[in-house]
């Protein structure tokens, strides 16, 4: 068997994320659920800890249902007719993804549950002290936003062309970040050669067109922009 590349790798493993969200409708219900609560969780006062408990919350449901698919299509492969012990793997399988869930939903309904009258000034007030808060949402939705462009156009690789680019879609975040977080004329030049470079470097490697990086760039710096002035100014 050929050695994979460590880029191969990322995009074998991106490739199965796609595969479970085309084909599994719980998984799409999870993306779904884990992307309203990352954009809920800019109107809370949220601690550090409540941050990481509810990253961690969505990333183990996630984690889960991409297990218990690799196990359903594995006996499927091995097991032509019904078998008791098949039925078992699957229903296990399933319990997991399961208690991940309630898991889930059981720190939402700690961490958000006493807030739900919270949204108002002195909220959006924390989040003027909180940009690492911002960014790292803003980053997250741009790359959810990326990793849905490519599905809806059928892209076969996820880190090395197609539509949009994703490297310059993160590279326009960061910029847009940086602009607002720094307000300084030479900070924003400066992070804006950089985002440059990587936008020149994806069309001189030929691995992307001008359209594709202008489009990836464009979504990167006007999601940031949207939550930045939404949420900062």
């Amino acid at each position: 068997m050929k050695k994979r590349t460590l880029l191969q790798s990322f995009n074998n493993a991106i490739d199965g994320i796609i595969y479970v969200l085309k084909t599994q409708r719980n998984m799409r219900i999870h993306f779904f659920a884990g992307f309203l609560v990352l954009v809920g969780s800019l109107f809370f006062k949220l601690s550090k800890l409540e941050m990481i408990a509810i990253f961690f919350s969505i990333t183990l449901v996630i984690v889960a249902e991409l297990i218990n698919t690799s196990i359903e299509a594995t006996i499927d492969l091995t097991t032509d007719g019904h078998h008791q012990l098949a039925r078992v793997a699957k229903d296990v399988a399933a319990a997991a993804v399961l208690v991940a869930a309630a898991n889930a939903v059981f720190i939402g309904y700690l961490v958000f549950f006493h807030r739900l009258g919270e949204v108002n000034y002195l909220v959006l007030e924390k989040l003027k002290r909180s940009p690492p808060y911002v960014t790292g949402i803003a980053l997250v939705l741009t790359a959810i936003l990326v990793i849905s462009a490519k599905t809806w156009g059928g892209s076969k690789s996820y880190l090395r062309g197609g539509w949009p680019s994703g490297h310059a879609a993160f590279a326009g975040s960061l910029f847009t970040a940086l602009v607002f977080l720094s307000r300084d004329f030479l900070t924003s030049s400066l992070a804006f050669a950089l985002a440059f470079l990587v936008f020149e470097s994806r069309v001189e490697s030929q691995i992307h067109t001008w359209f594709e990086v202008v489009s990836g760039a464009l979504l990167g710096i006007l999601i940031t922009a949207f939550i930045f002035q939404t949420f900062i100014l």
